[in-house]
């Protein structure tokens, strides 16, 4: 049996699909929370993870990162509507993502949190009402992925979140002394381990402790 491409209502592709409307409405100038990036700079390291796995392993690896901001660089220069229909295109055809349950695995979180990085970069903005099946599938994606992206924390972290399937419940994703727990929405918490502003989520622990879980690099 073979797979079947991504669903038109998974969250993946929704919000892959809202981000492209933002960034349209935007412009290719505005501001994000991915450093000094700008939209234009987002959309082709979006566009290059999607399209050029040649280029896309040095977003991870140290040693191939050069390679990748010449090829991003280049992909930037195209026309920015070009740029926004090669985002909200997503994966081609041919590549394993835009297979279902891949492209669900690995863009569930990225679509959901570079979408916020654009919403969220300028004020006023406020957090999102999201449905339960989108906080049920950022919650599975983000329990898998979480403990390795906090791998390095300095300090122990605890989710406990306020809706979705785990509600109520605690899941320990860095074990250690010193325990910070993140107590809120889903969307909050899986930008909170991502290290995106949050409103509406409890960080929890002594104030240093706090500190070092916000200020650690992801």
């Amino acid at each position: 049996m073979t797979s079947s491409p991504a669903p038109a209502n998974s969250l993946a592709v929704a919000e892959r699909a809202a981000l492209a409307d933002l960034m349209a409405a935007v412009g290719p100038d505005a501001p994000t929370l991915c450093g000094t990036w700008t939209t234009r700079d987002l959309a082709a390291h979006l566009v290059v993870r999607a399209t050029r796995p040649d280029a896309a392993a040095g977003i991870v690896l140290g040693p191939l990162a050069s390679y990748t901001e010449t090829v991003m660089a280049s992909v930037a220069r195209r026309p920015w509507a070009d740029l926004v229909a090669e985002v909200r295109s997503g994966p081609p055809r041919w590549s394993p993502q835009s297979l279902a349950a891949l492209d669900r695995a690995t863009n569930t979180i990225e679509y959901f949190v570079h979408h916020e990085d654009v919403r969220r970069a300028a004020e006023p903005w406020a957090p999102r009402e999201l449905d339960d099946a989108a906080v049920a599938d950022l919650w599975t994606q983000a329990s898998r992925a979480s403990t390795y992206l906090l791998r390095r924390s300095p300090v122990s972290v605890v989710l406990a979140p306020a809706d979705g399937p785990a509600a109520g419940q605690q899941r320990v994703v860095k074990k250690g002394a010193r325990p910070v727990t993140l107590a809120g929405p889903v969307a909050e918490i899986v930008l909170a381990t991502y290290g995106r502003v949050t409103r509406g989520l409890d960080v929890l622990g002594a104030p240093a402790d706090v500190a070092a879980f916000h200020g650690f690099p992801r």
